[in-house]
């Protein structure tokens, strides 16, 4: 093979590595898109209720990873407690499922990050799935 021939082909060689390595890391990046868009979920496995949430700063600006906190008491003299929290994703959205529909007092919802909160009442008795949209501001 003359030294013109390897030269092309070590060309070519190169160009198609480089072409794969570029679908490589496009696709790589198109999953943490993906993942990041997925909505959070956390399970309380009590009940078939839910609520979602999208967050925001009070511009109207999404917040990725705000936490949002419930503490219930549920069971006969409510000696059963369950904390859950889940994180919004990159679209300030999160999602609770498995929440009791029978419950005496309802739950508050409390969202944060950094020093901006907010916080939601939600009664499952009368909305089992729940909707809510929170402004997340200053705490005073």
């Amino acid at each position: 093979m003359s030294t013109i021939a390897k030269r092309n082909l070590t060309a070519v060689t190169g160009i198609l590595l480089s072409i794969v390595a570029l679908g490589v890391f496009s696709n790589r990046a198109s999953a943490a898109d993906d993942a990041s868009k997925t909505v959070p979920v956390i399970d309380g496995g009590i009940g078939p209720c839910t609520a979602d949430f999208v967050i925001t700063d009070a511009s109207g600006k999404s917040l990725y990873d705000a936490k949002i906190n419930v503490h219930i008491a549920y069971g006969f003299m409510n000696v059963k407690k369950l904390d859950l929290q889940v994180g919004t994703n990159i679209d300030g959205k999160a999602r609770f499922t498995g929440l009791p529909d029978r419950i005496k007092h309802g739950f508050y919802f409390y969202a944060t990050q950094g020093d901006l909160q907010a916080e939601a009442f939600d009664d499952p008795t009368t909305n089992c799935k729940a909707v809510f949209a929170l402004a997340l501001r200053k705490k005073e």
